[in-house]
């Protein structure tokens, strides 16, 4: 990062179809398929404009181009939606179009660019898209029970059993696939396999929170606890203004990892002897049991964090 000419930067908003471009420092916008000729064309006007380029993470959209701009030696840096939004909302912005946040892009790239993420290696970027196709099939999974019970209610639960029944065991067997994928390309990387053998120590954490952590956050054991509760969106975010003492909140981070971090923290809870007395504690002092727990997910990451930098596995002496 510390090379980057970081007042020349391409923001781009990327959808299925288009890329949308906004240069700095002198406004430039342009438009252009995201397709392998729109991705060339992107990197020649980087490469003219000896710029950065930098896009939000869409869910996998931005991958292809991503790749090509490190194919041809493009500096090209993914930043967080999440404090992007917060960055438009510091601005007074509240309209949107694709033009519009190409540009939010750009500027909080320029303003922050030390929150760009370089683009992961090959096999971390596969674990990525199996964790997240999981996420995706769970959620499936977790509306179709929501409408098995609502038909129940209905008392019409018999005239879509069959159905119900055959789909339900369907998106079972595709996540288990997905899991068993999962475990072989974490076991294929030797530096991947260790991280994850780390994490799955810890009490509370097991196959899918590990794979998650470590596909999600490969930065995990390089950087600061604070840090690695910011990424997953489990840092307090103050509210306050004069004397006024608001509320804190959480926010962003990746909502699938934030997902299967609190269900992580509440088997910990009451398995990990460490983070049972601590969520004790908490109870004890009359927090609600949200806060208990984001607390106790809260800690595990950083403990995982600490672990990982350390490359210890967890041990009952483990604060």
């Amino acid at each position: 990062m510390d090379n980057l000419s970081h007042g020349r930067v391409i923001g781009i908003d990327v959808s299925r179809d288009w890329l949308d471009l906004h240069c700095l420092p002198d406004g430039h916008r342009a438009r252009m398929p995201n397709a392998p000729a729109g991705h060339a064309a992107v990197a020649d006007l980087a490469r003219d404009r000896d710029a950065v380029v930098c896009f939000e993470s869409t869910g996998g959209q931005e991958w292809q181009l991503w790749a090509v701009l490190e194919a041809e030696g493009i500096a090209a840096r993914q930043v967080p939606p999440a404090q992007v939004k917060a960055f438009a909302q510091s601005r007074g912005t509240r309209a949107k179009t694709d033009r519009i946040d190409a540009e939010l892009i750009a500027r909080f790239f320029a303003f922050r660019p030390e929150a760009g993420r370089r683009l992961p290696a090959e096999k971390l970027r596969l674990l990525r898209a199996l964790t997240i196709k999981r996420a995706q099939l769970v959620e499936m999974r977790k509306r179709l029970l929501a409408q098995i019970r609502a038909h129940q209610k209905l008392g019409t639960a018999m005239m879509f059993e069959d159905v119900d029944t055959e789909l339900k065991q369907r998106i079972d067997s595709l996540i288990k696939a997905l899991e068993d994928r999962i475990t072989r390309a974490i076991a294929s990387d030797e530096r991947l396999s260790e991280t994850a053998d780390v994490l799955r120590s810890i009490p509370g954490i097991g196959p899918v929170a590990s794979s998650m952590l470590v596909a999600e956050m490969p930065e995990i054991g390089t950087i600061t606890g604070e840090q690695a509760a910011a990424l997953t969106g489990l840092a307090p975010v103050a509210h306050d203004s004069g004397t006024l003492r608001g509320k804190r909140a959480i926010a962003g981070g990746c909502r699938a990892l934030r997902h299967v971090m609190f269900q992580a923290a509440l088997v910990a809870a009451h398995h990990n002897p460490r983070l049972r007395s601590f969520a004790d504690r908490l109870r004890r002092a009359g927090k609600p049991h949200k806060v208990i727990i984001t607390a106790v997910a809260r800690k595990q990451v950083t403990i995982a964090n600490a672990l990982c930098k350390s490359r210890q596995k967890w041990t009952a002496a483990t604060v």
